[in-house]
């Protein structure tokens, strides 16, 4: 979660009201509404909203203007009179506001938008761009929410955001339910950063794919964990750890939400080897030679493996986790070597999933034939201590 600014904000107005409920008022909320000048929210923040200006984003993933971004400049460009009440306004949080009738203007304390980034980003697109020659000031409409509750203002941010189609991965970073898992990363990888939310773009900053990290530890995490009551997860089948990157993340939410239950710490204890052992294994050269064609190359050496033939491998690895006093641990038998998993990858990627990486990735027989392996070190490593 980000940390609220004490930097009075001065927000102009043209009028405004306090249309705070009882219930507002019994635990000392307020909340104001009205219409200003659209010049108001240019320099607002917005970093309690659970996603910045898509429009704005770097990379490969910049986004590309949506029909409402569209439908916003058609409206500033031809009939900015008119973008106050075709516009559905802002929604701004505030920790403390103190109003100036005399100057019709509301000094706000750590501000921020929680609904409206993609109209305050047109808005800004729109005076950069506009001709010197026009001096039209549109108008928007606002709500401001006075408060200093922090999980209030998360789910309201949420809750303003659901008409968008709000990825779930920044509705989980914006309720703190991602914190201790980026923690438990950064314990082994200190510079990494989990992404936390759509704006959060995974080819800028080296931020880490949260989905992936998530489905990695579930695929690796021992069938003995677990789930806590009224929880149903089955370890012993891990296809949908590949297969349902949504799921995954759901069941890791409600996972957060219980943060004392003995699969949650498990969870947060093995997820950095299992991602460590994700990245190895997504550009192993031990995949030089195989002939699988799915697997990227150049100049010779291995680039990228499909996660399809990934997962079934990581979940074999399960097998060898176990807790020890300074936490969990990957025990893999030096017997064991990694050319013998391949081997063993490969004839399941040719026999079993016809040369299709995504079928290996959701065949239970794929994941079956390396277990068996693992399964057997496994029982001669116990038998020997």
């Amino acid at each position: 979660m980000s940390t609220p600014s004490s930097e009075v904000y001065f927000f102009d107005f043209h009028k405004c009201r306090n249309i705070s409920s009882p219930d507002d008022e019994a635990v000392g909320r307020r909340v104001y509404s009205g219409s200003a000048p659209a010049r108001s929210v240019i320099g607002l923040e917005d970093n309690e909203n659970v996603r910045e200006y898509l429009v704005d984003a770097k990379g490969k993933q910049k986004k590309s203007p949506t029909l409402v971004h569209q439908a916003m400049r058609k409206s500033l460009r031809e009939t900015p009179e008119t973008f106050g009440v075709l516009n559905s306004g802002t929604v701004i949080v505030a920790r403390d506001a103190e109003i100036d009738d005399k100057n019709r203007r509301l000094n706000l304390v750590g501000a921020s938008i929680i609904n409206g980034s993609q109209t305050r980003g047109e808005l800004k697109r729109y005076f950069e761009n506009r001709s010197p020659d026009d001096t039209s000031e549109p108008s928007i409409k606002f709500e401001i929410i006075v408060t200093d509750d922090d999980d209030l203002i998360a789910e309201i941010s949420i809750s303003r955001n659901f008409q968008n189609d709000v990825k779930p991965i920044s509705i989980a970073g914006r309720r703190g339910q991602l914190d201790d898992l980026e923690k438990s990363i950064q314990s082994v990888e200190p510079s990494a950063k989990l992404r936390k939310s759509e704006s959060d773009l995974l080819a800028d900053d080296n931020f880490v794919d949260t989905e992936k990290v998530i489905q990695a530890t579930f695929a690796l995490l021992p069938e003995s964990v677990s789930p806590p009551h009224g929880m149903s997860v089955d370890l012993s089948n891990k296809v949908f750890a590949y297969s349902q990157k949504t799921r995954c993340l759901k069941i890791f939410q409600k996972l957060a939400d219980e943060p004392d239950s003995d699969m949650y710490k498990t969870f947060l204890g093995v997820a950095p080897i299992a991602w460590s052992l994700y990245r190895r294994w997504k550009v192993h050269q031990g995949f030089i030679g195989t002939g699988i064609r799915s697997i990227e190359r150049d100049n010779g050496r291995v680039m990228e493996v499909p996660d399809g033939i990934i997962f079934p491998i990581i979940a074999a690895h399960s097998a060898f986790v176990y807790r020890a006093e300074a936490g969990w641990q990957l025990g893999k038998p030096s017997q064991l070597s990694d050319e013998e998993l391949i081997s063993v990858a490969k004839q399941s990627y040719m026999e079993i999933a016809g040369h299709n990486p995504q079928t290996m990735g959701k065949s239970k027989a794929c994941y079956t034939s390396l277990m068996q392996i693992t399964s057997i070190y496994a029982k001669l490593l116990k038998s020997k201590i």
